[in-house]
């Protein structure tokens, strides 16, 4: 028996070679469930708008089912159905517009949510001027328990202080 095609959109799987796969993917039944899958990830205004364009189904509308489902080229929508959705996509606006503007961070929002609360976590510990490590560099950072001391790990496995993290800003680079 030779290799099989599994396809996810159709859930079904079949000899693999070249006629039988573009026979499969040029297909209605796999247009259609690849057209339902991708369906599952559009937002509300998208939906909204597509639904208000097409015309209102009359079968769908008289007696509740239509026979072509989800294929109909007519909107299968309540006007509350629509007000649902209206409301949805103004919901995810004000969000994406809350997510550009106020105290959120933008694209990088949980590595800068995570250093702020660390920064609210562990208060600066004064640094002594040698310039070796000490204890006090070191007891910023907190190991699980069952680790050895930070104090009696070789110093390629120490934890960097935090004088190594503050470049000066006229470094310049190759």
């Amino acid at each position: 028996m030779g290799k099989r095609y599994f396809c996810d959109y159709c859930d079904r799987s079949f000899q693999d070679n070249l006629h039988n796969r573009k026979k499969h993917i040029n297909g209605v039944q796999h247009q259609r469930a690849r057209k339902a899958w991708f369906d599952l990830f559009r937002d509300a205004a998208t939906t909204l708008t597509e639904e208000q364009d097409k015309k209102v189904c009359r079968k769908f509308q008289q007696t509740g089912r239509c026979d072509f489902s989800n294929n109909c080229r007519f909107s299968h929508m309540s006007e509350e159905d629509l007000e649902r959705l209206k409301l949805q996509a103004e919901e995810e606006r004000r969000a994406k517009e809350k997510g550009t503007s106020g105290k959120d961070y933008g694209i990088d929002a949980p590595i800068d949510l995570w250093l702020s609360k660390r920064k609210k976590q562990n208060k600066p510990v004064p640094i002594n001027s040698s310039s070796e490590r000490d204890e006090t560099e070191v007891s910023d950072f907190h190991l699980p328990p069952g680790l050895p001391d930070l104090q009696n790990l070789p110093p390629s496995l120490r934890p960097p202080s935090s004088r190594t993290w503050n470049f000066p800003s006229n470094i310049e680079w190759g």
